[in-house]
């Protein structure tokens, strides 16, 4: 799973240059998590870590440029994303 997220990472920093590379690692592994909880929740059948990757992929392409602005609408993620 670590390549999964380091190359995620990766892309991340390279879309937001916002964020610290603890950060962004920080967001891949909470935008993994969520995808793959909320998929379980829905009852969905498992799918495999590529198919999370490639979400995870399109969330980052789609809104990673934006993701340092999210904290600041949705505290959820608070307490992760704010320690240094």
């Amino acid at each position: 799973m670590e390549q999964y997220f380091e190359r995620l990472t990766n892309e991340l920093l390279k879309k937001n240059p916002h964020l610290s590379e603890e950060k962004a690692r920080t967001w891949v592994e909470l935008l993994w998590e969520d995808f793959e909880t909320t998929y379980a929740k829905a009852g969905r059948k498992y799918r495999g870590q590529e198919v999370t990757e490639q979400i995870v992929r399109q969330i980052i392409l789609n809104y990673g440029d934006k993701l340092h602005e999210f904290i600041a609408k949705n505290p959820k993620y608070k307490a992760y994303l704010e320690k240094e």
